[in-house]
């Protein structure tokens, strides 16, 4: 039995559909996989030894390259993850060998109200209760290897203020001066807890620690969670580990995990969590998941490690890049497959009536309320006025050389006069448009969808990077800011300006790539602009280094790494059958 996705929450439609789920052997199957690459975690989930599987099929030709990316979405989201499944299931339908590849969710989103990205509706990633909280435990590895680094920082602080060298070199240590107020790194935790984000540590006596100012991050956003996504493999992970910038020192030399000593332990955490973990959709095809990075504070993008497994052992591989192409897909195209080195056949771009007549004038949805009654009735002006952002973001992807297919994420609600104004507006910019309702009716809805990325899929297409990496730092920031976001040009606060010549005269530079920390609710760096804001300029307030990950981080904007919790959080309607054990309200 399917329930009926109008009348059945996502949790109650994923539990029916885990009775007939396929076992991680049969998963393994289909992909073609060797018993001992499989490493289970149950009956229907594990993970991939990445290692064995690429040491056997490594020389295989790469299947078709996928990427899922939308229009600004409003705070709701566009449905990135659904569509990816959605896809899946159609071309499963089409009896084509696929397999997703997505982003673990984290507990931050999960138990506060934009949920656990593991899809809706008949287009889910299985089973969700595991899926949402923990699976297999990378996160927490994340979590315990950064915050490792900052225990190595804070005791080696605590010790050079309380011995003398002589007494430091009878503990085999050397001094190395941190400079208490140029510590760059703080704690991790997986939540949405703007209580922490300003924090003072080490109250007490001396024995207590070292007293300062610190700060908590959610942790997605960690560099470790970085390196997770980009690494080739443990020695180059081992390699970047090593390479985390935690502070600096009275000289403004940095201070790397390495001068800690505590790099090599921080990988050990990291050993089991470098193997991708296998799924599954409602409908049987194999899902990859692995990292879990935040796009619009982060790379935002599932491991490069999955996406060449997934390349190996199916024909298509259908990934997701988070928030809107300005954010995740602008990361996917420069970022990820540079570091990679995959060139993608066709991008999505996901749409949705609602979000459309959002950015045509429609009130904003808020998160926890009630979506307001103008979203309830066909309004094509409005819905005309927003395709300016979805336009906006087909023409970004069209300056990857990439070929577009736009997805329309169907909502039961949504006319067909609505649906045509898109089509029109589409199709006269010259992208291939598709209507999609997987999420009403799984991947029979989809087959429209899989047909125009199987075509996209089939013609050849110019990939390009937007900059080269011998393109000065100011330059790149101008670039993005100005091709993709469409700004009027970039400014700096003091702090940032002082940092970008830093940088600039950094040899190290040429080898990093940039990664915009900026609002996803709009182009602009102010999230309440909607559509394709004019006359403006991107304000960078400060600009991070993450050595180990090979980025530099600009920062626009007030955005923070450190998300908060709303009033009404998801946490307030999630519980346990006592009798079965079985988790309630996750969505």
């Amino acid at each position: 039995m399917v329930l009926d996705p109008t009348k059945h929450a996502d949790w109650e439609i994923a539990e029916e559909a885990e009775s007939r789920m396929k076992t991680v052997y049969e998963l393994g199957e289909i992909l073609g996989l060797q018993k001992e690459e499989l490493l289970p975690y149950g009956h229907h989930y594990g993970k991939l030894d990445y290692r064995k599987i690429m040491n056997r099929l490594g020389d295989k030709p790469d299947g078709k390259y996928i990427d899922v990316t939308a229009i600004t979405p409003t705070p709701l989201g566009e449905g990135k993850s659904t569509c990816c499944m959605g896809l899946v299931q159609g071309l499963g339908k089409r009896q084509k060998s696929v397999v997703g590849a997505i982003r673990q969710p984290s507990g931050g989103p999960t138990m506060n109200v934009k949920g656990s990205a593991a899809g809706g509706g008949l287009a889910q990633c299985i089973p969700l209760t595991p899926f949402s909280l923990g699976l297999t435990g990378d996160i927490n590895a994340i979590m315990n290897a950064h915050n490792l680094a900052m225990v190595a920082l804070t005791s080696r602080m605590q010790h050079e203020s309380n011995y003398t060298d002589e007494q430091l070199a009878k503990r085999k240590l050397k001094r190395l001066d941190i400079h208490p107020k140029k510590v760059e790194m703080g704690w991790i935790i997986d939540f949405c807890a703007q209580a922490l984000r300003n924090i003072t540590i080490g109250l007490g006596g001396k024995m207590d620690g070292y007293t300062m100012q610190s700060k908590f991050a959610i942790a997605v956003s960690s560099e470790v969670m970085a390196i997770l996504a980009i690494a080739n493999d443990l020695a180059d992970m081992r390699r970047r580990m090593g390479k985390i910038v935690v502070a600096y020192d009275k000289n403004d030399r940095p201070i790397t995990t390495e001068d800690l000593d505590v790099a090599g332990a921080m990988t050990a955490w990291m050993v089991e969590a470098i193997n991708p973990n296998l799924m599954q959709t409602l409908e049987g095809q194999p899902v990859i998941v692995h990292a879990g990075p935040f796009a619009n504070i982060a790379i935002g993008q599932s491991s490069v490690i999955a996406d060449r497994v997934a390349l190996k052992v199916a024909d298509y591989n259908v990934t997701e890049s988070g928030f809107g192409a300005d954010i995740g897909f602008e990361k996917f195209w420069n970022l990820k497959c540079r570091f990679s080195g995959n060139k993608p056949n066709c991008a999505v771009v996901v749409a949705t009536i609602r979000a459309l007549k959002c950015h045509g004038g429609a009130p904003i949805p808020v998160p926890g309320k009630p979506m307001p009654v103008e979203y309830k009735s066909e309004n094509v002006g409005w819905v005309e006025k927003g395709c300016v952002n979805l336009l906006h973001h087909i023409n970004t992807v069209k300056k990857a050389g990439i070929n577009p297919v736009v997805c329309i994420n169907a909502f039961y609600t949504d006319t067909d006069n609505e649906i045509k104004a898109v089509r029109r507006l589409c199709e006269a910019a010259g992208a291939r448009v598709a209507l999609s309702r997987h999420w009403e009716k799984g991947g029979e809805g989809a087959l429209e969808f899989d047909d125009a990325v199987i075509d996209a899929c089939n013609e050849p297409n110019d990939f390009k990077f937007l900059y080269d990496l011998d393109t000065p730092l100011s330059k790149r920031i101008e670039l993005i800011a100005k091709e993709v976001y469409g700004a009027d040009g970039v400014s700096y606060t003091t702090e940032a300006q002082e940092k970008l010549k830093r940088m600039e005269s950094d040899p190290d530079l040429k080898e990093m790539g940039t990664c915009m920390v900026k609002t996803h609710l709009s182009l602009s760096h102010e999230p309440a602009k909607k559509g394709v804001p004019k006359d403006w300029t991107l304000p960078i307030r400060d600009i991070l280094t993450y050595k180990g990950a090979g980025f530099v981080v600009p920062v626009a904007g007030t955005i923070s790494l450190m998300p908060g919790t709303a009033s009404d959080p998801a946490y307030r309607r999630i519980d346990v059958d006592v009798n079965t054990g079985k988790v309630k309200g996750v969505f």
